[in-house]
């Protein structure tokens, strides 16, 4: 697929597009005349020998050591490779498709005094296929992502590695397949590729699109599990939830009530005589909706990142004023990645509590563990075992990465973000509250098959069913982990997005 980017401009939708899909990407004409303009205050710096940090200067404590001309080129390849000291396993390629499309958008906006030559052979470089090999962790969050950047640089150069086609190979060798040349940076064009937040800020891209798909499955496997355990519906009247005006729980609440309508099983109870639900059932537009509203407001400021220039110094071609600053400070992501990370602890949690009613035959009226002739089936006893380990272990994760900072660069850089590891951190976070979703599911449609001949609601059926599609009814106990394994796939797949989608921030685009 192809992506026109206009820098500055970019929508979480078609963000999520490029975290999903391989594509190549195309400039809006504009883009270019900023591009040459900013690269001209550059060029006519260097030519009236005036001295300028990151154009003509080393950089961090060194940003007092004047770089003559003729070794700018060496200064800029130099920075590239000395900051390529990352470590740990490479960044997937959904990682690196958003690094890529962040960069160019950031770069293109007129401030960073990069040649169009080098934007072109960048563009190039990604619409071949090369993923650089980019290593995950060597990154505090500022003065930007500067190792792991650097490593991409690296393999525009030809060094360093790179996979092409799915296969790893020398960053010189792909270029060769790719019948390109390795790109060799002119003055503040190295500085302008490494200074940045681009990485920290794909991480939590991934890290949204999956909270998104979790909180979508969430939402369904909540209102399945209300209708295993046969529980009511009343606490999801607008009423309630319009008498408390917060805005994600009234946003929320309607879509239980629209994914359980016309349930058999729900009608079938309509006069019992339990009176109240357990909280992890009727309290879930109350915490869904708060989780909601999280959701939205990280969303704000990451697409807001997204779309920022965040490298320095930064150019202004209005007068020709280049300044140096401090948007390469990740703190704002910091902060979004740490309310995400506490979004996914609580959608794992709640879900959690409600697999346990399920397993309790005093709680939910329902064969002991999900299970027929319990004794000799162990049935679901140990998946909730299996959730309640990963929900206690997102609660470790979700200590917030935003607290922390230590002193880099000879005290030059003496507070940073540590946003980076808080946005790769949601990654495993996320498979956690995926799989108890998951595990959620199975049991809520293990839970809704007893209750035959009732039936539950039409849309919850088309879930019902395209989770049966691939995982049969537990009958007497088999090997268990593939069930779950195949139900978190689904989870993070979006399978379960479609009636929760439009409330999101990357489906309202």
């Amino acid at each position: 697929m192809l992506l026109n980017i206009n820098p500055g401009y970019m929508t979480l939708a078609e963000l999520r597009d490029v975290y999903r899909h391989a594509v190549k990407i195309n400039l809006e004409e504009h883009a270019w005349d900023d591009i040459r303009v900013s690269r001209d205050v550059v060029d006519d710096i260097i030519a009236r020998g005036k001295t300028v940090y990151g154009i003509n200067t080393g950089f961090g404590l060194l940003a007092q050591t004047s770089i003559p001309a003729d070794q700018l080129t060496l200064l800029q390849s130099n920075l590239v490779l000395s900051h390529s000291t990352g470590v740990g396993r490479p960044l997937d390629d959904d990682v690196v498709r958003l690094i890529y499309a962040l960069k160019v958008s950031s770069l293109a906006q007129g401030h960073s005094g990069i040649r169009v030559s080098t934007m072109e052979s960048f563009i190039d470089f990604i619409n071949s296929g090369i993923i650089a090999e980019i290593p995950e962790k060597g990154s505090v969050g500022a003065s930007g992502d500067l190792a792991p950047l650097a490593h991409m640089a690296s393999a525009m150069m030809g060094e360093g590695f790179a996979r092409l086609n799915g296969k790893r190979m020398k960053a010189s060798d792909a270029l060769k397949k790719a019948n390109l040349k390795p790109i060799i940076l002119g003055s503040k064009e190295g500085l302008a590729f490494l200074n940045g937040t681009q990485v920290s800020t794909a991480l939590a891209l991934k890290g949204l699109f999956k909270t998104e798909d979790i909180f979508a499955s969430a939402v369904v496997a909540g209102s399945m599990s209300i209708d295993a355990l046969m529980g009511s519906v009343a606490p999801f009247d607008a009423r309630i939830h319009n008498a408390r005006g917060q805005p994600g729980q009234i946003a929320v609440a309607p879509i239980y009530l629209d994914l359980m309508k016309g349930s058999e099983i729900n009608f079938a109870h309509h006069d019992c005589k339990k009176v109240q639900d357990p909280y992890s059932l009727r309290c879930q537009p109350q915490v869904m909706g708060a989780v909601l509203d999280l959701i939205n407001n990280a969303a704000k400021t990451i697409l807001i990142e997204a779309n920022a220039v965040t490298d320095n110094p930064l150019i202004f071609t209005d007068n020709g004023d280049v300044i140096s600053g401090g948007n390469f400070h990740a703190e704002p992501v910091a902060f979004a990645v740490d309310m995400l990370a506490m979004a996914l602890c609580e959608i794992a949690s709640i879900s959690e509590r409600r697999i346990s009613i399920m397993v309790d035959p005093k709680m939910s009226d329902l064969p002991p563990f999900l299970v027929e002739n319990s004794g000799v089936n162990s049935g679901f006893m140990i998946a909730q075992v299996s959730a309640a380990a990963l929900v206690s272990e997102n609660k470790t994760k979700a200590h917030p990465s935003s607290i922390d900072s230590i002193p880099t660069s000879a005290n030059q850089e003496d507070h940073v973000s540590m946003a980076t590891y808080g946005a790769r951190r949601l990654d495993d976070m996320a498979f956690n509250s995926a799989t108890v979703i998951a595990i959620e599911l199975l049991a809520a449609t293990q839970g809704i098959d007893f209750r035959s001949p009732y039936k539950t609601s039409e849309q919850l059926t088309k879930y019902q069913k395209h989770i049966r599609n691939y995982i049969p009814h537990y009958t007497v106990d088999r090997y268990f982990a593939p069930d779950i394994e195949r139900a978190t796939i689904m989870v993070l797949a979006g399978d379960f997005s479609d009636h929760v989608i439009n409330i999101l921030p990357s489906g309202s685009n």
